[in-house]
């Protein structure tokens, strides 16, 4: 079933838009065996766009393998998930796997089961590799060995792989990593995660092992004029209209979010009659913001006063300065150093970003709800 307007989950292609010049970098890099790693706030699309672009690439000679690595905590639940996703998608049986990777499995008893949904057999791997059975290397270097045994190139992408940078002894899992990584003659990676912050600390650091190690692709706002067509088009095929003033309304109350454009687009649409009106747009940014308040009262409500304070600051746009002695004062923020671990917290915590110096609020949605609650 199509849907007008998607978000939550990855876009499908009838519903994806405006990425045409990050889709072709990426291209060009997926095909040529460069490393690419994509940075962009969460919910703006990187999942979408690695699996769409990776889609058109992949062929007999370039597999493509998808890992999301969320729930892993420690480096050997990497190196499980890494080996069995690598292994299911590179071959279509325990057969096959045997061939490719015969002495790597040799030393496993691995569980392998199989279900059928919607007609298409979906296969879940237990591998169980521990430090007795595998060193470190050869799990990283199993797509190598793979790519070698069937005479093809293999891009891995890796979703979440912030998640890295939380295990135990984390640099010296990097290491690892980079240093078997880039001496892959057949293997290229694509890199990519929704805490950006901990993603620039891992790629633009010198003082991190994978400093450098691929092209930075940036995601950018997806322009009102990509919006336009799409979210009238989306109205049409519904048989209700919207004007270009109310998408424009629209886009800009959600700071051109691509997920907060898509998922107000249908919230819009679900409160119109037959076209949308100023006071339509207005209900439905609110009974937007309520839907999302009780995940916003989680994030916050463990906050100090002093952390409060500084968001209070940022929403009426003291966006620098914060160790002047009058905005100290103003906004009883405390000490300098006391701003410095305020700072340091709200970016933990994914409630603040810093670009070009200047400090903002991450969410735009949760932006109105402080503005609600706050001022």
């Amino acid at each position: 079933m199509n849907k007008p307007f998607v978000f939550g989950k990855k876009i499908p292609n009838e519903n994806f838009i405006g990425r045409e010049q990050e889709g072709k970098r990426l291209k060009k890099n997926f095909q040529n065996g460069v490393n690419t790693i994509l940075m962009s706030p969460r919910r703006w699309g990187k999942t979408s766009i690695v699996h769409r672009i990776g889609d058109e690439v992949k062929s007999g000679k370039l597999l493509v393998v998808y890992i999301d690595i969320f729930s892993c905590r420690s480096e050997y639940d990497f190196y499980n998930t890494f080996a069995e996703q690598i292994l299911i998608q590179s071959g279509n049986r325990f057969e096959e796997w045997k061939s490719i990777a015969a002495d790597f499995i040799a030393r496993l008893s691995p569980r392998i089961s199989y279900s059928v949904d919607g007609g298409v057999n979906e296969c879940s791997v237990s591998l169980g590799i521990t430090p007795k059975t595998h060193k470190p290397e050869e799990v990283l270097n199993l797509p190598q060995t793979i790519a070698e045994k069937k005479c093809c190139d293999i891009l891995v992408c890796i979703d979440e792989f912030q998640q890295v940078g939380e295990f135990e002894d984390s640099l010296s899992v990097q290491k690892r990593m980079r240093g078997v990584w880039q001496l892959q003659q057949n293997v290229s990676y694509c890199l990519y995660g929704s805490k950006k912050h901990m993603m620039e600390s891992l790629f633009l650091s010198k003082s991190f092992p994978f400093y450098k190690f691929g092209d930075i692709v940036p995601l950018n706002k997806i322009p009102l004029e990509k919006w336009i067509p799409y979210i009238k088009r989306g109205f049409e095929t519904s048989g209700r209209k919207i004007g270009e003033n109310s998408i424009e309304k629209l886009c800009e109350a959600v700071d051109y979010n691509p997920s907060y454009v898509q998922q107000f687009a249908w919230v819009l649409l679900t409160n119109t009659a037959s076209e949308v009106t100023d006071s339509d747009v207005d209900a439905s940014l609110q009974e937007l913001i309520d839907e999302n308040a009780p995940l916003f009262t989680q994030q916050t409500e463990s906050l100090t006063t002093y952390q409060l304070n500084f968001l209070r600051a940022i929403l009426q746009d003291v966006n620098c300065d914060y160790g002047k002695v009058e905005i100290r004062e103003e906004y009883k923020l405390g000490s300098y150093n006391n701003i410095v671990r305020i700072k340091s917290s709200l970016i933990d915590k994914e409630l603040i970003d810093v670009i070009d110096g200047l400090t903002y609020i991450a969410d735009p949605l949760l932006k109105l709800w402080l503005k609600r609650i706050l001022l």
